[in-house]
């Protein structure tokens, strides 16, 4: 059994995910002791995260002397703006959201560089795939202007078909000592068990403290639910570690 902590999950896991993903490889199940979905429930899924930068590039003239003679850059941004928005596939619960923006230099001057922040989410693996080409397909509007699209897949999804062994194995866990019946819910952030589970590896998440409020001023845990939370944990890990003839 391996104990792995990471502290940069949050950062996007640019120097820890190369040995979660060895470490993934070499084991038979990753238990992920993430904070619970609402109400303590296990997370069978995870969207998968895209991260890009879109910069645009035009040319600088006086606003107010010769802007003809310039190509704007934020006019630019705008059109890419739209087509990039129009990517989103509500029904397949894939979101693409343009996030930061920044344009131009000075109030009296054609912008001549523009960027936009772009967040994709996304359930499968195809439709990461498909934002993916169909950003990198972007070009420019107006003549003379440019566009370069920068960044890429950051997290590949946590699909339930990594989860649901597992998540059954929990279900017959707590059946065998009298907790309550585990809930399994799929989520759109994201957590280091979305590598493990890209990598082919069993994989389940939300096993840690029930609470609520994550990433808000009312964050906080339940001190009530650890007790039950650690004894369902300790159990499911006896269980795995058991020899097959030995297993509840």
């Amino acid at each position: 059994m391996t104990l792995l902590v990471t502290g940069d999950e949050e950062l996007g896991s640019a120097t820890s995910r190369e040995l979660i993903e060895d470490e993934a490889r070499t084991a038979s199940a990753v238990l992920v002791l993430e904070a619970s979905a609402a109400g303590g429930s296990l997370k069978t899924a995870r969207k998968g995260v895209s991260l890009y930068e879109i910069d645009v590039v035009g040319r600088a003239a006086h606003a107010g002397l010769e802007p003809e003679k310039g190509v704007n850059a934020t006019i630019e941004l705008a059109h890419q703006v739209l087509a990039v928005a129009g990517m989103a596939d509500p029904a397949a619960g894939t979101t693409v959201t343009t996030t930061a923006a920044t344009s131009g230099t000075t109030t009296n001057t054609v912008p001549a560089s523009a960027r936009f922040a772009v967040d994709v989410r996304a359930w499968t693996a195809v439709e990461q795939e498909r934002v993916d080409a169909a950003l990198r397909s972007l070009r420019p509007v107006l003549a003379g202007a440019k566009v370069h699209v920068n960044g890429g897949i950051n997290r590949p999804p946590l699909e339930e078909s990594a989860s649901l062994g597992l998540f059954e194995r929990v279900r017959a866990v707590a059946a065998r000592l009298g907790l309550p019946e585990p809930t399994r819910a799929s989520v759109g952030g994201a957590s280091d068990g979305n590598f493990t589970g890209g990598v082919g590896t069993p994989t389940l998440d939300g096993l840690g403290a029930v609470g609520g409020g994550a990433h808000a001023d009312d964050e906080h845990v339940l001190v009530g639910r650890l007790v039950d939370r650690t004894v369902l944990l300790r159990a499911l890990l006896e269980d795995l570690l058991a020899p097959h003839g030995e297993r509840g």
